[in-house]
């Protein structure tokens, strides 16, 4: 990184801020009283088209059915659901600019955030497997859980979390920051509120034809960046979230699948032509 640009020093003060709160003690497990109230026992998926659903990503899906012994109800949307559901439940210019997301990753990211803020509940990314274990905590209350992460710049590789997590642990070439994946939290939580209008405002602006970043404009950078703003105007943050040290023995992202080796996987299609892609998902609505 340039540490004489303001962009990159903006970068680095945000993974340093999830550092530190990934890296402190756990918070108490007593959500203050705003947040007291218990989240719908419901998982939220999506996969853009049903009628093409690869079967290595529907068996990740299909791990999910064991927690029906433990009350909680599944739903996966495809694209034209989730369209419906934005714009019956936000209205048209949520719809909107829903449309200009051009990747099914980017519809799946921007999806999750009008879901959970009108709705509250779970998402869980459809191609994580889920092991088996008791996830009945999740939903005792309406703050935001999340799960961090953090990247290596110079191996291109994700750390540990065993590593990452450990007091102190640091490198100028690791990346902290929160993913989308799980998203949990109640409905009309005023993160997840931010990142959809930042996501929003992202979207609706006149792009001349560039393609928009599709992890910080809708991904974990939107929602990592909405984290940090609201931090920095209020001293509470620590109570409005809780940072989810153990996902990976609830859930784990399956590799390799299918689908990753094509146009589907986000990292190898970013970049497209981003007027062709608009002109597509109008016609697909209209």
């Amino acid at each position: 990184m340039d540490a004489g640009n303001p962009t990159e020093e903006s970068h680095r003060a945000r993974s340093s801020f999830v550092r530190e709160l990934v890296q402190q003690p756990s918070s108490s497990t007593v959500a203050p009283s705003v947040f007291a109230r218990k989240l719908p026992k419901r998982i939220v998926q999506f996969w853009d088209d049903l009628d093409r659903l690869p079967e290595d990503v529907s068996e990740c899906i299909g791990t999910w059915s064991k927690t029906k012994k433990q009350g909680v109800e599944r739903l996966l949307f495809d694209k034209h659901q989730a369209r419906d559901f934005i714009r019956l439940r936000l209205g048209p210019r949520y719809k909107q600019a829903y449309d200009k997301c051009y990747h099914p990753a980017m519809q799946s990211d921007y999806f999750r955030l009008c879901y959970i803020f009108m709705e509250g509940g779970c998402y869980v990314d459809s191609d994580d497997i889920y092991h088996g274990r008791s996830i009945q905590y999740l939903f005792d209350d309406g703050r935001l859980k999340i799960q961090p992460l953090c990247y290596d710049m110079l191996t291109n590789k994700m750390v540990s979390p065993s590593a990452f997590m450990e007091s102190g642990a640091n490198a100028s070439s690791w990346i902290f920051y929160f993913n989308n994946n799980p998203l949990i939290a109640v409905c009309g939580h005023p993160i997840i509120e931010q990142a959809l209008e930042t996501a929003t405002l992202a979207l609706e602006r006149d792009m001349s034809g560039e393609l928009p970043d599709i992890q910080s404009t809708t991904g974990p950078g939107n929602l990592t960046k909405s984290i940090f703003d609201i931090a920095a105007k209020s001293e509470d943050i620590d109570e409005t979230i809780l940072v989810l040290r153990d996902w990976e023995s609830i859930a784990t992202s399956r590799w390799p699948l299918s689908y990753r080796n094509d146009e589907r996987n986000w990292r190898l299609s970013d970049r497209k032509d981003y007027l062709r892609c608009m002109t597509r998902n109008m016609n697909e609505s209209l």
